[in-house]
């Protein structure tokens, strides 16, 4: 059995209801979200298939990354991406101590925001997603007091599970998704054998089907 669910348990969802698992709508909408960049390679590869496709999504990037690759984190601003804190080393709330996490994300905040005119237009929204989902709910009350939206998933796509097969990957993937689904892909060296040939089937998969793909906001 795999150590991790694909698709996030309505029980689940509706006890956590202060997060955002997926987004409310009758429409034909799916909202991409990519964890961990942006790093050269594979950041850039994804924003030229997300084009490709005409589709829009969501980046929670890493403070450090963005500090390594400020390129790379304005052409996600430039392509009309949104944006979201993941902190600043890629921390686990539940293996850190509430002050330093909150301190980590708002280190990360003053890299997500403030380096554009496109930063300045998405100042408002505050995204975060808590590594490998993990958060205390001390931790995720303060964030929601300065603002933060916490934003979790309903599809996790396990692209990053080695021992998953990418066909396997894109059949898990698609079977799961339906409107209003926040999906997890992430754009990292360890993801990148199955999001490389997940990625480009989804997005034709759907769009085929009428569904179009949103950031969150």
């Amino acid at each position: 059995m795999r150590p991790y669910l694909v698709k996030t348990p309505w029980i689940v969802q509706r006890f956590f209801h202060k997060y955002s698992w997926r987004i409310k709508t009758k429409k034909k909408e799916v909202y991409l979200t990519f964890d961990d960049g942006p790093v050269p390679d594979f950041t850039p590869w994804v924003l030229s298939i997300l084009e490709e496709y005409r589709a829009k999504a969501t980046f929670f990037c890493v403070g450090e990354n963005i500090q390594k690759h400020p390129l790379i984190y304005e052409d996600i601003l430039k392509a009309g991406h949104a944006v979201g804190n993941h902190t600043f080393n890629h921390l686990v709330g539940w293996k850190t101590p509430t002050q330093k996490y909150v301190k980590n994300i708002l280190k990360a905040e003053a890299h997500i925001h403030g380096k554009s005119k496109q930063d300045k237009l998405n100042k408002d929204t505050k995204l975060f997603r808590p590594p490998h989902g993990r958060i205390r709910p001390l931790q995720a009350k303060i964030l929601r007091k300065k603002g933060y939206r916490i934003v979790m998933w309903d599809v996790l796509s396990g692209d990053f599970d080695q021992h998953l097969s990418k066909e396997e990957c894109f059949e898990l993937t698609v079977k799961n998704i339906q409107n209003g689904s926040i999906v997890v892909f992430h754009d990292s060296d360890k993801s990148f054998r199955n999001l490389d040939y997940v990625l480009p089937r989804v997005l034709k998969h759907f769009q085929e089907r009428g569904f179009t793909f949103k950031p969150l906001h």
